[in-house]
C-alpha cells in the first residue's frame, strides 16, 4: 500500500523553546511527610477563604476582588496566623494564583455563552499538590531541599534538561509523593521528515494508519476490570469512618493507578514512535464528551484515551520540529477516499465499498477513513502529495 509524502522538506515553524515537565518520585520521612500534610491542609484552607472572600464580596458590594488585592493581604494574615509563617511565601502565592485562573476560566466560558459551574471549594482529601513559582527548592547531592521542610531523598532516574522554572510537590490517592520540575528547554528537531500519515482512532483497532497498518488497542481497564470490581466491594461493605474503609479505599486507588501508569506508559512509546516515524501526523478533532453519551460504548471509549494519545504526540512533534494536527471528523468514514463520493453505512458496516463503477474500491472502514483524514490534512496546510513505497510505524 503506497503512503502519501509531502513533495517538499517540513519547513513548518516552531518556537526555539518550550516548557517540558520532569516528575519524580520522592521518599519523605515521617516527620517530612507530617510537614507536607500540613502544608497541604493550610493551602487548601487559604484556597477556600480567597474563595468565599471573593462570592461575597460580589454578593454583597457587587466587587470583583483581584488576585492583587489577595496576595498583599497576605503578610498582615501571617501576623495572626503564626502557622502560615511554615510555608514558603511563594507556595502562598501560588495558591491565590490558581484561585485566579479558576475564576478567569469561568467568566471565559460564561462570556462564550456556557453553563459552566463556579468555582467550587476543595476539601482536604482532594487538594493534593503545592508549587514553588521561582526559589525555596533546590536538588544538591542526590536530595531536593525544600523551604520549611528539609533535604528529601529523592529518584533522580533521568538527568533534568533546561532551566528549572518551578517545583511542585504532589501526593497521589496511594500516598505516593512526586515532585514535578517544570523546565524551559531548547528544542532539537530531529532531522527532516517528508513522510505524512494520517490516523483515523477506533476501539478495536486504537490507530488505524492511513498506510494501512492497524495498531490494537490495549484495552487495560478491560484487563484490570475484575480486580476492580473485587476492591469496590470490599469498600462499599466497609462502614464510613472505620480503618478498614481507609485501606480498601487506598486498594480501589491502587488499581486506577495501576491502569493509568499502564495507559500513559504505552501512550508514551507509541506517540514516540510515530514522531519518530513522520513528519506530518493527523488526528480526528474527535468530541469525546458528546461521544460516551452512548452508554454502550462509553467505557471503551473512555479506555481507549484517545485524547491523551494526540496529547502526548503533539507535545513530542512540539520538541522534535514535527507537525501535528487535528481535522473535522465529520465523513470522513463516509465519504470515499478514492472518489470523494458519499457512501453510507452502518456502525456494523466494516467494510467500504464504492458503488460508483468508475471508482469501486473495495477497503477496509478504518483505512479508508484514515486517507480521508491525512487528505483534509494535507488540504488543510496547503501541501500536494505525492506516491512513495509503503513504510511501517514500526521504522
Amino acid at each position: 500500500m503506497a503512503i502519501i509524502t509531502i513533495e517538499t522538506p517540513n519547513t513548518f515553524l516552531y518556537n526555539l523553546s518550550m516548557k517540558k515537565a520532569f516528575k519524580y518520585c520522592i521518599y519523605p520521612t515521617k516527620k517530612q511527610r507530617t510537614l507536607l500534610v500540613q502544608t497541604l491542609g493550610i493551602c487548601c484552607e487559604l484556597y477556600n477563604s480567597a474563595l468565599q472572600e471573593r462570592r461575597d464580596a460580589y454578593r454583597i458590594a457587587g466587587k470583583s476582588i483581584s488576585y492583587h488585592d489577595q496576595a498583599i493581604q497576605l503578610p498582615e494574615i501571617k501576623k495572626t496566623r503564626t502557622d502560615l509563617k511554615d510555608i514558603h511565601s511563594q507556595v502562598l502565592q501560588d495558591v491565590l494564583k490558581r484561585l485566579d485562573r479558576a475564576m478567569d476560566a469561568f467568566l471565559r466560558r460564561v462570556k462564550a455563552g456556557e453553563t459552566p459551574g463556579y468555582p467550587r471549594f476543595r476539601s482536604r482529601s482532594r487538594y493534593d499538590s503545592f508549587t514553588f513559582t521561582q526559589s525555596g527548592f533546590e536538588i544538591k547531592d542526590g536530595k531536593l531541599f525544600l523551604s520549611k521542610i528539609g533535604h528529601i531523598k529523592i529518584k533522580l532516574h533521568r538527568q533534568i534538561e533546561g532551566k528549572i522554572k518551578t517545583c511542585s510537590i504532589r501526593r497521589t490517592a496511594t500516598g505516593k509523593w512526586f515532585a514535578c520540575f517544570c523546565c524551559e528547554v531548547e528544542v532539537i528537531p530531529l532531522a527532516p521528515n517528508t513522510e505524512a500519515v494520517g490516523a483515523d482512532a477506533g476501539l478495536t483497532a486504537l490507530l488505524t494508519l492511513s498506510n494501512g497498518e492497524k495498531i490494537d488497542a490495549p484495552k487495560f481497564f478491560r484487563e484490570e476490570e475484575k480486580e476492580l470490581a473485587k476492591v469496590q466491594r470490599q469498600l462499599s461493605k466497609a462502614a464510613k469512618g472505620s480503618k478498614q474503609r481507609k485501606k480498601a479505599r487506598k486498594k480501589v486507588a491502587r488499581v486506577h493507578e495501576r491502569i493509568a501508569n499502564k495507559r500513559s506508559n504505552y501512550a508514551h512509546k507509541l506517540s514516540h514512535v510515530l514522531v519518530l516515524c513522520y513528519g506530518m501526523i493527523f488526528f480526528e478533532d474527535l468530541k469525546i464528551r458528546n461521544m460516551v453519551r452512548n452508554h454502550h460504548l462509553a467505557k471503551s471509549i473512555q479506555d481507549a484515551a484517545w485524547n491523551q494519545m494526540v496529547r502526548y504526540t503533539s507535545y513530542k512533534a512540539a520538541n522534535a520540529g514535527r507537525y501535528v494536527d487535528t481535522v473535522d471528523p465529520s465523513k470522513t468514514t463516509q465519504n470515499c477516499s478514492g472518489c470523494g463520493r458519499l457512501v453510507k453505512k452502518t456502525l456494523s458496516e466494516r467494510v467500504h465499498r464504492c458503488p460508483y463503477e468508475d471508482c469501486g474500491l473495495v477497503l477496509d472502514r478504518d483505512h479508508n477513513a484514515a486517507l480521508n483524514i491525512l487528505r483534509l490534512g494535507l488540504q488543510s496546510v496547503g501541501t500536494k502529495s505525492v506516491e512513495a513505497p509503503a513504510s511501517s510505524v514500526f521504522c
